[in-house]
């Protein structure tokens, strides 16, 4: 459902949530490496968020990416339409070009109620809610440095 972009776009802005500020700022370099993201890709990405105002940057010495109070209080549906040229809610999870209500797909029954929800946390929840989220929880960005033993991600 989501792209590459899209994921790699995500968070890549909620970890600048967590961990920047306007006085500490993350080059795109550091981000990569950080998530395990193709730096390639993350930059063309970084430079996107933060002239569609989701992110803020500065270039220069001590230049970098961060999220400003106002970066914060964006929310994850506008990453995704910066991202994506479409609204990713709108489709049919199957790729049909005709599938609604009236004329579903195989699984859009399944899918439907899933997509709503999915819709509504992104679009009331602000980047901020989500960083807070992700620290109470203890939820993971990435898996670098993460020990894992035997079976742990099954569970």
């Amino acid at each position: 459902m989501l792209s590459n972009a899209s994921k790699y776009a995500i968070r890549s802005v909620l970890f600048l949530a967590e961990n920047s500020s306007e006085h500490k700022k993350y080059g795109a370099k550091e981000i990569a490496s950080e998530l395990e993201i193709p730096l390639s890709f993350i930059a063309k990405i970084l430079q996107k968020l933060a002239k569609s105002d989701v992110i803020s940057s500065n270039k220069g010495p001590g230049g970098g990416f961060y999220t400003s109070k106002t970066n914060l209080q964006n929310n994850i549906c506008q990453i995704l339409n910066v991202i994506e040229n479409e609204d990713i809610f709108e489709g049919c999870f199957l790729g049909l070009p005709r599938c609604s209500d009236e004329n579903p797909c195989p699984i859009h029954h399944i899918v439907a109620p899933f997509k709503d929800a999915l819709l509504e946390k992104f679009s009331n929840q602000s980047i901020a809610d989500f960083a807070r989220e992700i620290k109470e929880n203890g939820s993971f960005l990435s898996l670098k440095g993460v020990s894992i033993k035997g079976n742990d991600l099954l569970k």
